[in-house]
């Protein structure tokens, strides 16, 4: 059992270190997940604008289409047969151009849903690393007690989270 006691100033920073290093691998993989999620949300919108801005164009062309018609109609008035085929014609593009916009309003629907999902598990990813860095602050702290001196310092890609949230 002596020897434990003796193993005492070895085995401690060696935990230690392994609690930060286990806490800086965390935070590294939620900094790296919240990015990811980052570049989803905007490939989304992307997304979602170029497809309204295809829709707001296919509606002003088939609108164009739709006025170019009317004015053959009332320019043909004397043929009747001719005009219930142009009507007809009409009646049918303004059924496709509604089933269009009725599609990509739906997409849209379906984009915000994926959007607001992904704005969900980025709330998540910070509210974990608040928690990693609380975790990793416990363990600094408990190192220092343990040695008796300043806990080591962290690496350089999670030093300003853990120091600076320290002092704070």
């Amino acid at each position: 059992m002596e020897w434990l006691t003796s193993a005492a100033p070895i085995i401690a920073p060696a935990f230690g270190a392994l609690g930060v290093v286990t806490g800086a691998f965390f935070s590294y993989r939620q900094v790296k997940r919240r990015g990811d999620a980052d570049e989803r949300v905007a490939a989304l919108k992307t997304k979602a604008d170029a497809e309204a801005a295809e829709g707001q164009t296919y509606v002003e062309a088939m609108k164009t289409v739709t006025a170019g018609f009317s004015s053959l109609l009332d320019q043909q008035r004397g043929m009747l047969d001719q005009q219930q085929v142009i009507l007809e014609q009409e009646r049918t593009m303004h059924a496709q151009t509604v089933e269009r916009v009725n599609m990509l309003e739906a997409g849209q629907l379906e984009l915000t849903r994926e959007v607001r999902q992904l704005q969900e598990e980025q709330r998540k990813d910070r509210r974990w690393k608040a928690a990693a860095l609380d975790y990793i602050r416990d363990l600094r702290g408990l190192v220092s007690k343990a040695l008796g001196r300043p806990a080591p310092e962290p690496p350089e890609e999670i030093a300003d989270d853990v120091i600076g949230s320290d002092r704070s």
